[in-house]
């Protein structure tokens, strides 16, 4: 290996290093206990999963009457991923439709 492929190898090593964050699709296999199936390589169990609070679910009670407001993530929902770096932590963002 010469030293401009070092060189390359190098810039290429610190890009990626400093890109914090990485954005994947993935697939709801279970809701209880959630797991998510990712680009069909790997499936995140619930302990590495943040959930942001719009997939969760949400009930308001109305008169004598409970009614959901927003329903939470179930099986075969499609769903954007963040990665955070080092790659042991996915913030579950929002659901992906139309895919």
């Amino acid at each position: 290996m010469g030293m401009l492929d070092i060189i390359k190898k190098a810039g290429v090593g610190a890009v990626e290093a400093s890109s914090p964050v990485s954005l994947l699709f993935g697939e709801v296999l279970s809701r209880a206990p959630l797991r998510i199936q990712v680009d069909q390589r790997f499936t995140l169990p619930a302990s590495a999963i943040a959930l942001t609070e719009r997939l969760t679910e949400y009930k308001v009670r109305i008169g004598t009457e409970e009614v959901v407001i927003r329903h939470g993530l179930k099986a075969g929902d499609k769903v954007l991923l963040a990665r955070a770096q080092g790659g042991q932590m996915y913030i579950a963002i929002d659901r992906v439709v139309g895919m």
